[in-house]
This record gives structure tokens, C-alpha cells and sequence, in this order.
């Protein structure tokens, strides 16, 4: 990360909506509320540089909670100490707010170049002096339009005069690409604290208030296992997902769309649970949402170090031993997230950070699964065992017979099935189907999609499994 734009200023001058034009996506939440960034959230440009979004500076404490506006100012700071160049934002309609005067304070102490963003100038034949802002102490000033784009390309040209050429190995990488990951789970149940283990510092705010985290954040990082390998992930971390009707607000609703936009991105999703609250229906919930997604999953049990200490300071009721409580956790667990069969169930501490090394490990080992060819013969000896171990129930009439079957896809697994009629294949054999292929190739917490194709589609006769190899 050595070219780094960081993004700063007070509350709602506009810094998340110029993020959301320099990388040419919405990523950080635009709203009216101050307040709405509190992570800093990172991405990539033009595989140039990597832009900092950054919380306000100055927040009020009637909008955010006391004990999140210092973590939320840290964040801000860490950004600061980061880059190369600082876009400091200001209203230019707000000439003189005093906020400004100590933003700028602050980026005088870190002798770091700062360009001065008017941003809201959405008239471009208005024209907007830069004479009050002159007080801040920077000379560079840029009339900006972050809503409309106005300015926006004189800015690019400013941070590529600041920053330089891009260095050769910036545009030749060859190392493999990072693997992406994803936790996302209930709010509170510490995803953050999971994320700040993986990255070794705090860079993602931790509270008991639920809800604070709200942007999906993403960065990279090497982790070295036991034997010296280095394995290379990118963290996707999410706010916690509420139930659609539990939304109380704009901000609420696009952090969830946020979340659920970074599951879909991901190469593998971690489900995270709590470890004393077992298996709710927002979680089973969240897993459906997985599932919709076609997606890889690995259930993570967190704050197993919660459990540890219930045992050593009387127990948990009803459970005689952890290991009993263990089981019976892991147990319930399969049971309740049903529709994600085989997935692996992991028991870690953010806080303590045990099984890290594990998390990961079983990462790499269903991203490594998803590329498998499954052998077609093999595949059509499993389903027909499998239709004849347990016969499919009859609907509206016809029972379900495969003819048969051949793997069609990766990443999730796409299997074909020419079978006598489509519909006639109830949700829980189909289920059933997938656990057994699951179990048979070793496919643990990987997508399998059966593609029916009724035999009034096929254009020859059908054919047994068994004369096929």
C-alpha cells in the first residue's frame, strides 16, 4: 500500500459520495445523517491507488454514540498517517465553520500535500471564491461537484501529479490473486474483532453497540501459516445483517444491501454464529441468503472463549463437559442450517485468536474443491444408489427418475440431470440429492446445482445410469 489517497473532513461535506466517483461504483453509503462512515473503507482505482474513505472528523455526539466517536476519529488518523495524499472536503457554500479550521490543524501537523476539495459547487457557471478557504493554510483548491462530476477530471489529474507514474511492478503483479472472504452474520456476534485478528491491528471499530459497523470494508492481507507458506486473502467485512422487517432506517437498509452485495462478491463466506447463543432465525436466515447466492460457506462458532470460561466458573446448564456442549452445538447447528450440507464447522476466539490457522486452512481447501472435475460415471453410479437407497416421494402424480447425469460447471457446481419430468422433484429430495453428491465426492460446504431437463426437452430416447461410463 504505497499509494494511498486518503479522503477527510467534517461530517457531510460530501467525502463518501467523491469516494463513490473516484472508483466509479457506489461502495461507501451516501446520506443526509452525519455520522453515516465510520469505518475507513478502502479500494483500489484504476489498479493505481488505493482511496481512503474516512469518518468524519468532529462528529456530533447527539447523532453518534459517545463511546464509537473517538474509535470512529482514530480510524480518520490511522488514514492520515497512511497516505500520500489528503483530499481535505469542505462546503464551499460553508466558508467560515470553525470544524474546518481544526480539520485543517490537523493536516498541517502531518506534513502530508493536501488538496483542498469545494466540493457541492454544482453550478458550473457559478462561479465559487477561494479566498476565505486560503485561511486553512494549503494553496491547491479545486472546485468540485462530487454529485455531478464537475471538476472531477481536474482532480484525477492532480492526484496523478502528485502521486507520480505508477511503478513498473505496480502494473506487472504475478503473484496468485488474494482469495476473498467474507464474514457476515447477526450484528454483534464479532465479525470486527474477527477481522482486526486477521489483519493484526485495529483497523475496524469494535463495539457492544450493535449496528456499528455499516460500510462493507475491504483489504488485503498475507497470512503465514505454521510451515512458513504465505497465503494471500482479501477481507471483505460487512455490518451485521437484520431481518427486513427489523429495518428502522435508509441507513440501515443500505448497510444490509451493502452486505449482501460483498457476500455475492466473495470466493467464500463465513457464517459467523455466537457461541452462547446458538442457532437463531436471523442466522438461519442469513445462511438462505448464502444459499440464494450459490456460495461456498464454513459456519465460524465465535467467542468459544465465552464457553470456555461458563464451564470453568460452573458450567452451562443442561451440559455436563464443554466437549458435550461442543457436540451438541455442532450438532444443533447441522440440523438448523440444513440447506448448507457438509458445510465445516469451526470453534474460534477473536478475542483469543485459537484456530485462525484453521479458519483459513479450511478456506483455501473448499476454493481449492470448487475446480474438481467430477468423473461422469461416478457421478451417475452416486444418484442412481441414492434414488434406490431412498425412493423419491411421487408429486402430482409422477415420481422423479434421473436418466442421466454430467457435471456441467465449477464455482458453484453445476450438475445436469435428464430425468422424466422436472417438476416432479420435491425441494427436500432435491436436497437430499445434493447432501449425497456432497458426501460422495468430499464437496464439504461447496454449491451443488442440479439442472433438470424433462424428457419431453430431450431430443433422443433416455438412458439408464448403468450403461453409461
Amino acid at each position: 500500500m504505497s499509494r494511498i489517497v486518503a479522503i477527510v473532513g467534517r461530517p457531510n461535506v460530501g467525502k463518501s459520495r467523491l469516494f463513490n466517483r473516484l472508483v466509479r461504483r457506489r461502495i461507501s453509503i451516501v446520506h443526509d445523517e452525519a455520522g453515516i462512515t465510520r469505518d475507513v473503507v478502502t479500494r483500489m482505482v484504476d489498479k493505481d491507488y488505493t482511496l481512503l474513505d474516512t469518518g468524519g472528523l468532529g462528529l456530533d455526539h447527539t447523532t453518534t454514540p459517545d463511546k464509537l466517536v473517538p474509535a470512529v476519529e482514530a480510524q480518520a488518523r490511522f488514514a492520515i498517517e497512511a497516505a500520500n495524499l489528503i483530499l481535505m472536503v469542505v462546503d464551499c457554500h460553508e466558508e467560515n465553520n470553525p470544524l474546518d479550521d481544526k480539520v485543517a490543524q490537523l493536516l498541517r501537523h502531518s506534513k502530508k500535500p493536501v488538496v483542498i476539495i469545494l466540493n457541492k459547487s454544482d453550478n458550473p457557471d457559478k462561479p465559487v471564491s477561494v479566498t476565505p478557504f486560503k485561511r486553512l493554510g494549503f494553496t491547491q483548491f479545486i472546485r468540485l461537484s462530487a454529485e455531478h462530476g464537475h471538476g472531477e477530471e481536474e482532480l484525477r489529474g492532480a492526484i496523478a501529479h502528485h502521486l507520480g507514474p505508477k511503478p513498473p511492478e505496480a502494473a506487472d503483479r504475478t503473484e496468485a490473486d488474494p482469495l476473498k472472504i467474507v464474514f457476515v452474520g447477526r450484528p454483534n456476534v464479532g465479525k470486527s474483532s474477527l477481522a482486526n485478528r486477521l489483519l493484526t491491528q485495529p483497523r475496524l471499530i469494535v463495539s457492544d453497540i450493535p449496528g456499528t459497523t455499516r460500510d462493507a470494508v475491504e483489504m488485503d492481507f498475507n497470512f503465514t501459516n505454521d510451515e512458513g507458506k504465505v497465503w494471500p486473502f482479501r477481507l471483505m467485512d460487512t455490518a451485521g445483517i437484520k431481518a427486513n422487517t427489523k429495518l428502522g432506517s435508509p441507513v440501515e437498509y443500505f448497510a444490509r444491501t451493502r452486505s449482501i452485495e460483498a457476500l455475492h462478491q466473495a470466493d467464500v463466506v463465513y457464517l459467523v454464529l455466537d457461541a452462547l447463543d446458538g442457532v437463531t432465525k436471523q442466522d438461519q436466515a442469513i445462511g438462505s441468503e448464502i444459499v440464494k447466492a450459490h456460495k461456498p460457506v464454513i459456519v465460524l462458532i465465535n467467542k468459544w472463549d465465552l464457553a470456555q470460561e461458563a464451564f470453568k466458573s460452573g458450567g452451562i446448564h443442561g451440559y455436563e463437559t464443554e466437549r458435550e456442549y461442543r457436540e451438541k452445538y455442532a450438532t444443533a447447528a447441522a440440523e438448523e442450517l440444513f440447506f448448507t450440507p457438509g458445510a465445516p464447522l469451526v470453534f474460534i476466539s477473536a478475542l483469543k485468536g485459537f484456530a485462525v490457522e484453521r479458519m483459513l486452512g479450511a478456506a483455501r481447501r473448499i476454493d481449492h474443491a470448487l475446480d474438481r472435475k467430477l468423473p461422469t460415471g461416478q457421478l451417475n453410479k452416486v444418484l442412481l444408489a441414492l434414488t434406490d437407497r431412498t425412493p423419491p416421494p411421487a408429486y402430482a402424480g409422477k415420481r422423479f427418475r434421473a436418466y442421466y447425469a454430467v457435471q456441467t460447471g465449477n464455482r458453484p457446481y453445476r450438475i445436469k440431470v435428464f430425468c422424466n419430468t422436472a417438476t416432479s422433484l420435491t425441494e427436500s429430495y432435491r436436497r437430499y440429492l445434493e447432501r449425497g453428491v456432497i458426501e460422495e465426492f468430499k464437496l464439504n460446504g461447496c454449491p451443488v446445482l442440479f439442472d433438470l431437463i424433462g424428457k419431453d426437452k430431450l431430443d433422443r430416447p433416455a438412458f439408464l445410469p448403468h450403461q453409461v461410463d
